[in-house]
């Protein structure tokens, strides 16, 4: 699973012309569910987004979560994120889940920030979306639940 974050005063998004998500600030969340993805990755990932000190304090740093500023998250299904362009011009998306499953993992993951407290919108899964952001900061960070399962280096002596 990977995530892209931006930090957002303002954002939504739009299918056909209608705007279907919209938040104040808070963070635009583009999910992308990977093949072999499962339940387990959805908490960690919820928890590391929704605590992760990336909203600024009175001495403007980066000491608050967006929990900590009571922001909003707009939720977008996106499976480009797991675009592999080693080879040739043209993107392979074989490591994206297949559309059932990234559409449930993805409604669950969504359930799990709500269950969380965050208020949360989001895209239409598979529709041709238009996503307006202002990003502040600019602020923009990857997660990726292979690197939070990865065992810590420990410094050498």
């Amino acid at each position: 699973m990977r995530i892209v974050l931006q930090r957002v005063s303002r954002a939504s998004v739009a299918v056909d012309g209608e705007v279907i998500g919209q938040i104040g600030r808070g963070l635009v969340a583009l999910v992308g569910i990977a093949a072999g993805d499962t339940e387990a990755e959805l908490d960690p990932m919820a928890d590391k987004m929704l605590n992760l000190r990336i909203f600024e304090d009175e001495q403007h740093h980066m000491n608050r979560s967006l929990i900590d500023v009571g922001g909003e998250v707009l939720a977008i299904s996106q499976f480009t994120l797991l675009a592999n362009c080693r080879k040739g011009r043209r993107p392979s998306f074989t490591g994206a889940a297949p559309p059932e499953e990234a559409s449930a993992l993805f409604d669950r993951f969504v359930e799990r920030l709500r269950a969380r407290g965050s208020h949360v919108e989001t895209g239409r899964f598979g529709a041709m979306m238009e996503v307006d952001l202002v990003n502040a900061g600019p602020v923009t960070i990857v997660l990726d639940s292979e690197e939070l399962r990865a065992p810590r280096r420990q410094a050498s002596a």
